[in-house]
């Protein structure tokens, strides 16, 4: 077997690992599981990493095997919570759940002739286990004060006025059985998932050794940071998903093409499958013209392109060059309010694009884009006036409900950078 271990270490998603965890896996081809929460109908950024955890687990000849939890998912999992979550029903949960088996299809591969990922939700044995029977086979295993020294449970026990409910306390329990129940059907002896799950991945270890007698691991990757110190996939219009109708791609690009330097190098080894040679190249670039940003570019296009395929990456690029004067024909109505969604906005009635049309001069001062009529009269005369990325050549052009994209939107822009969005209303 290839050394995994190796390729997780310089691309920066080993954390920790249990003892023997390298050589068992290297010494032939294992099944390993990472678990996802069904707390939405799509997973989001900060998913990406349990997912390249297990694509780089098939890559190395090793059989992954995404968990979506149907099952905990009604539970919740306290770690990196400060407070109690909301309880899910069980409709909402398999229906997430389907959702998220699609985005999972787009980074593994279910039908590979050796070691294909094999989809299990956890739904299918706990919604079948009865109380009596859980408590007598699973519950004795465990000691509630050894409980009570995970760092999830006791972050929740030391916030006095949120505590912890025995609902969210008995997770671990679910998710140390999800090891051994995966242990009986798929031979599973590896979990893999964020450092914050170091305590339920152990129990689970433990569990497996009591009750077969055999050896299960764990590998932890890190819990991502900016270099500025912000948790990682959260901007300010809040979390970046997966989904195109919850964070389209250009969104989703922009996200990736404004990191910072340093975290888009650190993100070439976490969310692509570039060669550490690659990536070196890329630092080398970085350096030589820092302003070209060589990185930021190479980890935009690969990440866009695997969630969201050549298609999804072609429209984020012209919705970026877009906002930088590019062409904005074919882009949609939905599509171009979301590219400047942040721009200065105004409105104008449809009446007044109806006919003839408005003149250009009346619209460019009625936007606000100038001052008045005569600065329009000249901007146009200096060539420096464009209605959905054309230029007005003409003083006396006029602009009709036929040039408004979808019927929608008109975008003016002033010189290169001036842009306003006029919403047609009415």
């Amino acid at each position: 077997m290839s050394d995994l271990i190796a390729e997780l270490r310089w691309r920066g998603l080993l954390q920790d690992m249990s003892e023997g965890a390298a050589a068992h896996l290297a010494s032939g081809a294992r099944a390993g599981y990472a678990g996802f929460d069904p707390t939405a109908p799509s997973l989001h950024v900060g998913s990406l990493l349990p997912i390249m955890g297990l694509v780089h687990l098939q890559r190395h000849g090793h059989h992954p095997i995404p968990v979506v939890g149907g099952g905990t998912g009604l539970i919740g999992d306290p770690s990196g919570k400060s407070e109690e979550r909301q309880l899910l029903s069980a409709e909402l949960a398999s229906a997430n759940t389907e959702a998220i088996r699609v985005q999972l299809e787009r980074f593994l591969d279910f039908d590979a002739t050796k070691n294909p990922a094999r989809m299990r939700n956890n739904l299918d044995w706990l919604g079948e286990i009865r109380m009596v029977d859980f408590l007598r086979d699973t519950g004795k295993h465990f000691r509630v004060n050894d409980m009570l020294r995970k760092e999830s449970v006791r972050r929740r026990l030391e916030t006095e006025d949120v505590g912890i409910s025995y609902t969210e306390f008995s997770y671990l329990l679910l998710q140390a059985y999800d090891f051994l129940e995966l242990h009986r059907r798929d031979g599973c002896t590896l979990q893999i998932g964020g450092s914050d799950q170091w305590g339920n991945i152990t129990a689970g270890i433990d569990l497996i050794r009591r009750v077969t007698g055999a050896q299960a691991h764990g590998v932890v990757f890190p819990l991502l940071t900016t270099s500025s110190g912000t948790k990682f996939g959260k901007t300010e219009a809040g979390t970046v998903w997966l989904d195109a109708k919850r964070t389209s791609p250009f969104r989703f690009y922009q996200f990736w093409i404004n990191a910072a330097d340093e975290d888009a190098l650190r993100y070439l080894g976490l969310f692509t499958l570039l060669g550490q040679a690659e990536v070196a190249g890329l630092q080398e670039a970085a350096t030589a013209d820092p302003g070209a940003r060589h990185t930021q570019k190479a980890l935009a296009e690969e990440v866009t392109r695997r969630v969201h395929g050549e298609d999804g990456l072609g429209r984020a690029r012209q919705a970026t060059a877009a906002l930088f004067g590019g062409e904005l024909e074919g882009l949609s109505a939905d599509e171009i309010a979301d590219i400047f969604a942040d721009v200065l906005s105004s409105e104008v009635e449809r009446g007044r694009l109806t006919g003839e049309g408005i003149a250009a001069v009346d619209l460019l001062a009625g936007s606000g884009l100038v001052p008045s009529k005569g600065e329009a009269r000249r901007s146009i005369e200096g060539g420096g006036i464009y209605v959905n990325g054309r230029r007005v050549d003409d003083v006396d052009a006029r602009i009709t409900i036929a040039q408004a994209v979808e019927g929608r939107f008109l975008v003016l822009r002033k010189g290169k950078k001036n842009y306003q969005l006029v919403r047609v209303v009415g």
